[in-house]
């Protein structure tokens, strides 16, 4: 792709819905080179507009890919660390054992929105394909400012002042997986509102998924239950977008109003399906 991509005006850019619900598809730039502050500015607008933005026929390393992601903000730590060789803001997302082969296991297959257990959540993150499967291996999208404009209006009032608990330890446990010491004291639980405002527009969404606990102050089971019902509202089919991947696709997604999922729909244990993962810290939900 040629320099001169890069250095259009915000103007040149297309960018197309993917679908009638959310998401959109952006061509005519090179991501490994710098942007200019109108096409900064353009991409974010798009980005809140359509809440997923997906970069077409992009060839990033580790590096390039920071870069990127440092145009709109600060990167935020990864709990969980990478083998080898890789740059500590990057968090490599595979199904590879620890022989470098597939390994039969998808990862962050349930609903959830990145580092809610953070008292700043993530405000994007940013996904690039580097070996995917022939076929599948899919992100799923639910928009939570749509499913929490469903409710009835009765249910919207009896969720305000609501806050609930966002642990990564119960998160590690769904996966049957023991977190250690070290990773609870790094990355301790914290109350959030069950309904957040969106920054930048005030919509108002739900904010839940695979990293909440509980509702603060209530019984456990209740609080669980409560939630749980609430995700299965919010994760109903007119209120998702499927992406299905091509080689080169770079995503950026909004995780203050979205649940995100991968579909382990592809033989985990004959392909390969490995992206790098950088995350934009956000702000304390309001």
């Amino acid at each position: 792709m040629s320099a001169s991509l890069a250095s259009r005006p915000a103007a040149a850019l297309r960018i197309a819905p993917l679908s009638s619900r959310f998401a959109a598809e952006v061509v005519g730039l090179d991501l490994r080179r710098p942007l200019d502050d109108a096409t900064k500015a353009a991409i974010y607008d798009a980005f809140v507009r359509y809440h997923v933005l997906c970069f077409r026929d992009q060839h990033l390393d580790q590096d390039e890919q920071v870069a990127f992601s440092l145009q709109f903000g600060v990167l935020e730590r990864h709990t969980l660390r990478n083998r080898g060789k890789v740059n500590p803001l990057v968090h490599v997302v595979s199904n590879l054992g620890t022989d470098e082969k597939p390994s039969g296991r998808v990862k962050s297959t349930g609903w959830h929105t990145d580092k809610s257990f953070r008292p700043e959540p993530s405000l994007a993150t940013i996904l690039h394909a580097v070996t995917m499967p022939p076929d599948g291996g899919d992100t799923v999208f639910a928009d939570m400012g749509a499913a929490f404009d469903a409710l009835p209006d009765d249910e919207k009032r009896a969720l305000d002042g609501v806050r609930v608990v966002h642990s990564w330890e119960l998160s590690r446990e769904h996966d049957r997986v023991k977190p250690s010491a070290e990773e609870i004291a790094e990355a301790p639980p914290h109350a959030h509102p069950l309904v957040r405002r969106h920054p930048d527009t005030g919509r108002r969404s739900l904010f839940m998924g695979q990293h909440c606990s509980h509702i603060d102050g209530r019984p456990f089971a209740e609080g669980r239950a409560r939630v749980e019902a609430l995700e299965e509202h919010a994760t109903q089919e007119q209120f998702t977008y499927r992406h299905k991947w091509r080689m080169g696709d770079l995503l950026m997604w909004d995780n203050r109003c979205l649940l995100h999922r991968a579909d382990p729909n592809f033989d985990a244990a004959r392909h390969p399906r490995v992206l790098h993962r950088t995350c934009l810290r956000g702000t304390t939900p309001l």
